[in-house]
């Protein structure tokens, strides 16, 4: 990124920055995401505004030196997403890399295009053209890290998973009467986490009907993060108390499920 940065001041080349600006994204994760998105955003605005007034007024663009950095740019992409293409993509940290490093490889041969063009034919705007389409890029990766890292820091429950099904399906589990107080969050991305208070019918395992809760929840929804409080429900105080504690855990309904937060 900082060799790209240099060379296009020195190839007074826009194609060239805005990709190095685009690199921003390969240091992201939940604060720096948000840091980095709002970076690319800026950035991006700013290359987009740059990049129109190129394209009426062109400067002169050193097209070798856009080439030469491009095609090593090509070179080293593609030899990363080779290796990382044989690592376990079925985690999603490893995907999401593994598509940035392809989106890193468009752009590189998009910005290594123009400068051929520049360099053979003298024609300035091919560099200003390719900044826009790096920049759009860059918009939407910028975009992607600001919404998912902003539903992280709001505590939001993860991308198709639903706190309401989530609870009904606990509630439906052998020996629960009622699940409350549930909360779904991340932690960090891919990564996320659960609790709830749950009650069992008087005399059920307690620890059965947990293991099978989490059980559930793991097969269901790849939950493993979990802190669920078991106790028994309870239908009548055992002896005469204030009306306040009368019903410390709520009214008791089969099968319900009461749900709270994200």
């Amino acid at each position: 990124m900082a060799v790209e940065v240099v060379i296009g001041f020195i190839a007074q080349s826009l194609a060239r920055i805005t990709d190095a600006g685009h690199m921003l994204t390969d240091a992201a994760e939940i604060i720096s995401a948000q840091i980095n998105g709002i970076t690319l955003l800026l950035l991006s605005a700013w290359f987009v505004y740059e990049g129109i007034h190129r394209l009426i007024d062109p400067p002169a663009v050193e097209g070798l030196y856009v080439v030469v950095t491009g095609a090593a740019g090509i070179a080293i992409n593609i030899v990363a997403t080779w290796l990382l293409s044989k690592a376990n993509r079925s985690s999603l940290n490893i995907e999401g890399a593994f598509q940035h490093l392809l989106n890193d490889l468009y752009a590189f041969i998009g910005t290594t295009i123009a400068g051929l063009i520049v360099w053979l034919t003298g024609w300035a705007r091919a560099d200003a053209i390719a900044a826009l389409l790096v920049a759009a890029l860059m918009l939407k990766a910028g975009w992607g890290l600001v919404r998912d890292s902003g539903r992280v820091f709001m505590e939001v429950a993860p991308t198709g998973v639903r706190p309401d099904e989530v609870g009904a399906r606990t509630a439906a589990l052998d020996h629960v009467v009622e699940v409350h107080d549930l909360h779904i969050w991340e932690v960090t991305s891919s990564f996320p986490a659960l609790s709830a208070h749950v009650l069992v019918v008087p005399g059920a395992d307690c620890h059965a009907v947990r293991l099978d809760a989490e059980q559930m929840l793991h097969a269901a929804y790849g939950i493993d993060r979990t802190t669920l409080q078991v106790d028994h429900a309870i239908s009548e105080p055992v002896a005469p108390v204030d009306a306040h504690c009368a019903d410390p855990h709520g009214p008791v309904h089969a099968g319900s499920a009461r749900t709270s937060g994200a």
